[in-house]
């Protein structure tokens, strides 16, 4: 069977592409971005478009030439400068199931639980209509709604979970009394093979989720103590906070990234994410049994807490690039002195601070747009080594200043570098 994934370089796309290869599958991934994937995963069929964009049937038409399923992997949590939700979810859905009704042989919808506080959140209502849609069409499907899905990596949710069990002495909590409940990553993909090859019934709507109902709470714990951490008092935030938060995590998206925090997140979350138990003829391993199955490596450690200090680097590199170029702006006089001072000459100085001021302000505007990032960290790096290479041949004796302006650069650099290195979100 020829199955198109959609979101194929997804958190569950990847898994699930992989465990159906596994299985004898062909596999075709759909993504807007298939260089790193298709590098990652060279055995799949790799397709590169922006799914939000293929509002029409007969867009669809050469994608599906040749398919006998679908698994629809792909979502987006929140408006943004990458996402349109309701394009993505439900408008290029329901042009895919009008493409796709004349031959396929299952569709298999990966959705969420739409009812509850959250229903007519645009993400929860998209989905709602997209699998209205798709129960309409006259389709086979299954329609599958995972909890909380946790797995070996992590992505989202999951991401913030091991950031929050890995936060020092403390375990800062925004409703921390939640109900959730979860399902490993593995069992999502074992269901979607059950659902390919016939195992259940055509027309099925599922909720995917281990019996064990935990608070938010407990799962940080428990990821705590996956982590090989001692246990940490949590400390209960109010909800004011919850609120700034989602602000400042939308403000960030608006930029481009994707914070787990935005207020989606967190108006779902405040209604709890449970389902109903459903019986699939085997067992739904619990967050203990999958983490268990997964033990945690150093490097589980270190990705938990470079998670909480992203933010902050990020922080940190555009407001010292903005500052800097600020600052010799508004001392536009005393820069420019300082410069022919350095044995630059007086003619051009007042023009080589205007360009190198704006330089800096440019780099610490574009590290803040997610779009903008990796382009901007490396002219850091670059326009960093160009200030520390012209100043030794200038003024060497800087080197050995007691204030030190030119050896702090070296720690930008470094900054910059971390920043590069853990740019990438999936």
């Amino acid at each position: 069977m020829r199955v198109l994934i959609l979101g194929g370089n997804g958190f569950v796309g990847a898994a699930v592409a992989r465990s159906l290869a596994a299985r004898g599958f062909s596999i075709v991934a759909l993504a807007r971005d298939t260089k790193v994937a298709s590098r990652r995963y060279p055995d799949f069929g790799w397709v590169q478009a922006d799914i939000a964009s293929l509002s029409r049937p007969e867009d669809w038409r050469f994608l599906l030439s040749g398919i006998d399923a679908v698994v629809n992997c792909a979502g987006a949590l929140q408006d943004g400068p990458r996402d349109n939700v309701a394009a993505l979810q439900y408008v290029a859905m329901k042009a895919l199931y009008q493409a796709a009704a004349p031959s396929l042989r299952m569709f298999v919808q990966i959705s969420a639980r739409t009812d509850g506080v959250a229903s007519e959140n645009p993400f929860l209502a998209s989905k709602r209509q997209a699998d209205a849609a798709l129960e309409a069409s006259g389709l086979p499907f299954v329609i599958l709604r995972p909890a909380v899905i946790v797995g070996r990596t992590a992505y989202g949710g999951s991401a913030l979970l091991r950031a929050l069990a890995a936060f020092p002495l403390v375990t800062p909590l925004v409703l921390g009394q939640s109900p959730m409940q979860f399902v490993s990553l593995d069992d999502v993909a074992e269901t979607v093979f059950d659902a390919l090859s016939g195992n259940i019934p055509i027309g099925s709507d599922l909720d995917l989720a281990a019996p064990q109902t935990l608070s938010l709470a407990d799962a940080v714990a428990i990821h705590r103590r996956w982590l090989g951490l001692t246990p940490a008092r949590t400390l209960d935030l109010p909800g004011v906070f919850a609120r700034l938060t989602a602000h400042a995590a939308d403000m960030l998206g608006r930029l481009g990234w994707r914070s787990p925090l935005r207020s989606t997140a967190l108006e779902v979350a405040a209604g709890g994410v449970i389902g109903h138990a459903v019986d699939l003829g085997r067992r739904f391993g619990s967050l203990d049994e999958t983490l268990s199955a997964n033990p945690a490596g150093v490097q589980d450690f270190w990705f938990a807490r470079l998670y909480l200090l992203k933010p902050l680097t990020f922080a940190a590199l555009c407001l010292f690039w903005l500052l800097s170029g600020i600052v010799a702006l508004l001392r536009f006089d005393a820069s420019s002195a300082h410069l022919v001072s350095a044995g630059a000459p007086a003619a051009i100085a007042p023009a080589i601070t205007l360009v190198t001021s704006l330089a800096d302000i440019a780099l610490g505007l574009g590290v803040a747009y997610r779009r903008y990032a990796g382009l901007a960290l490396k002219g850091m790096i670059a326009l960093s080594l160009a200030y520390l290479a012209t100043a030794t041949v200038l003024s060497p004796h800087l080197w050995t200043d007691p204030l030190g302006p030119l050896v702090k650069v070296l720690p930008s650099i470094v900054l910059a570098l971390v920043a590069l290195a853990i740019l990438d979100e999936r």
